[in-house]
């Protein structure tokens, strides 16, 4: 329970996603990506080969939303699908090169605002601060299973 004059823990979780989003959005942007299209290519990268469904679960997004984004990688050079070997309907995605070369470049940059937005947490601390958090993620069922 929050003290008086406290946030509630729900508040703040909410506004430094918030925070996040805005801020991952403006240091993918040079990239010619949106956060949508990073966490795509996010996602792929741990998990290549997921159809349109799959991704856009992972992705927190809609199946429709999820074909432009899809659509958006795909003339951008950063992903590549092909039809799945059993369902011909099915398209599976992979990144290419140059998606891997964007993703890394884009993560260097997700990398530095993280250790901008950790600065006054100790570094002792910050293990912790993580296996916390995915706790909250687990114990909810938004994802995060055990590794």
């Amino acid at each position: 329970m929050p003290r008086l004059n406290q946030p509630r823990v729900s508040y703040v979780v909410a506004r430094l996603d918030r925070a996040l989003r805005r801020e991952i959005d403006e240091v993918v942007r040079p990239y010619d990506l949106t956060l949508a299209r990073y966490t795509a290519l996010s996602v792929i990268a741990r998990r290549d080969g997921l159809s349109n469904a799959q991704l856009a679960r992972r992705s927190y997004i809609t199946p429709q939303s999820m074909i432009q984004v899809i659509a958006a990688l795909e003339r951008g050079g950063l992903i590549e699908r092909e039809p799945d070997r059993s369902h011909r309907k099915i398209l599976r995605a992979t990144l290419t090169g140059e998606g891997r070369r964007v993703l890394a470049a884009c993560d260097r940059a997700v990398d530095a605002l993280e250790r901008e937005m950790l600065a006054e947490v100790p570094a002792a601390e910050r293990d912790a601060l993580i296996a916390h958090l995915t706790s909250c993620v687990r114990r909810l069922g938004a994802g995060l299973r055990d590794p």
